[in-house]
């Protein structure tokens, strides 16, 4: 029993399995709607052994066979018994799972995938399917900026095991690009930083090309003074400092996160752009200055990009973690009226206008980071609950969000009208991967039109 499957990549072979090869190639692949965490990742294709965490403790250990390893033709793992945790899932799912990579012309490559398990084909087919969409568009995105000149670079990350720095971590390892992670704790790997937000060492980036800010305080929750100042706090001045040491160490690039917070919680009908001024709350005010704290890096030459970002749609974070279980329940609804605009970006496209924000030397300033087709919360609950084959008849009245959020924490977060347009991006003739809001949601929840998965 298992599956075999194959699709072509327009990418050449040896440049496919050196993708493969790279740190972050099994999260880039990893479908985001199972329940696995990577905790340690195979460092060679021709001996390593990769360990994933599973609900109850379970781990499951895949062990690459050095027998199998044929570059750039092939390679193979089987799952593996070390130590009691990962003892049942080797003796109840066998596993063995040969890559291949086949040499259509110069320019194309058929990967190649043959699993031998009990696991059906009903539930193997939507990660092949997903793992073959992953792996196209990053190769595509990864050959437009090489075609545009960028070549590997060092790129410090902060905030990269959060939900955005994880994806985009392993997406720019897997291109090529030396990420090097830069964290609270001490460093404990040759690419980790040990980084002071509120003093940073001045010798932090140094042989750093480019940086991406990405470290706050979750922005989601209650509403009171302290949740406000640790919002603030996060942002403001770890930014100034962060951009003061990428002007003294002439870093090239400095990319910050930013939020379409700065619009204001109700926009009505505006089509809003990048030239449209701010508007109103808390978090207006926030963002407001944790753009301008930017100032040092871009008034010393660096070119500095402000990435005003949707909602991120993931099943792995964000609202869709939540939504998720819910809709799944048949417990979903609209909020409120459901009238109100969502601007939304999946997490992958969300990463290439990171990635673009590092390649692309005419971004500079705010880029507005949303799909081009804000959706009403109405229609997003349709396509949530059509893509899950579950109804939503539960509107949630206007109190229920008050009651976790707070009056204001609700009118700025589950309440927000704000009809986004990525205008920088459009004019920048920049490629989204999905057209639209179902495509993406069937894409990360494994709904794809050719396959079904589980709940």
């Amino acid at each position: 029993m298992g599956i075999e499957c194959s699709d072509i990549v327009a990418t050449p072979r040896a440049e496919v399995f050196a993708w493969f090869s790279r740190r972050g190639a099994f999260t880039r692949l990893a479908p985001p709607w199972q329940p696995v965490t990577l905790l340690a990742e195979a460092d060679s294709l021709a001996t390593g052994r990769a360990v994933l965490g599973f609900p109850g403790g379970l781990r499951w250990v895949a062990q690459h066979d050095p027998g199998e390893y044929r570059p750039p033709e092939r390679f193979a793992d089987a799952v593996a018994a070390e130590g009691l945790a990962s003892l049942p899932l080797a003796r109840l799912l066998p596993w063995r799972h040969i890559h291949e990579f086949a040499e259509v012309d110069d320019e194309h490559t058929r990967v190649i995938d043959r699993v031998h398990t009990p696991v059906p084909e009903s539930v193997l087919r939507p990660i092949f399917d997903y793992r073959y969409h992953q792996l196209a568009n990053d190769l595509a995105a990864h050959h437009r900026a090489s075609e545009s000149g960028y070549r590997p670079t060092t790129i410090a990350i902060t905030g990269a095991s959060g939900l955005v720095g994880t994806a985009l971590s392993a997406f720019l390892s897997t291109g090529g690009h030396r990420v090097v992670h830069l964290i609270r704790r001490p460093a404990g790997h040759p690419d980790e930083r040990q980084w002071d937000p509120d003093n940073p060492a001045a010798d932090l980036l140094d042989g750093i090309d480019a940086v991406i800010h990405l470290a706050g305080a979750s922005i989601a929750g209650r509403f009171t003074a302290e949740h406000k100042r640790a919002v603030a706090d996060s942002r403001i001045e770890p930014t100034r400092r962060l951009a003061e040491r990428a002007a003294a160490a002439g870093v090239g690039t400095f990319v910050s996160a930013s939020a379409i917070g700065y619009y204001g919680y109700d926009r009505g009908e505006e089509a809003l752009t990048e030239q449209s001024e701010r508007g109103d709350g808390f978090l207006a005010d926030v963002v407001e200055q944790w753009e301008a704290a930017c100032a040092p890096a871009a008034e010393a030459g660096v070119r500095a990009v402000q990435v005003r970002t949707g909602i991120v749609q993931s099943p792995r974070g964000g609202t869709l973690r939540l939504l998720r279980p819910v809709f799944a329940a048949g417990l979903g609804g609209r909020i409120g009226d459901g009238r109100q605009w969502l601007s939304w970006i999946g997490i992958d496209d969300l990463v290439d206008v990171y990635h673009r924000a590092l390649w692309d030397t005419t971004l500079t300033g705010p880029v507005n980071a949303v799909a081009p087709q804000a959706v009403r919360n109405t229609e997003y609950t349709r396509v949530l609950a059509k893509v899950l084959h579950r109804p939503a008849p539960l509107p949630v009245p206007g109190f229920g969000p008050a009651l976790l959020l707070g009056k204001q924490g609700a009118r700025e977060l589950a309440e927000a009208n704000q009809r986004v347009i990525p205008s920088r991006l459009t004019d920048a003739g920049h490629t989204f991967r999905t057209a639209g809001l179902e495509e993406t949601l069937r894409h990360l929840l494994g709904r794809t039109t050719t396959s079904t998965g589980g709940d």
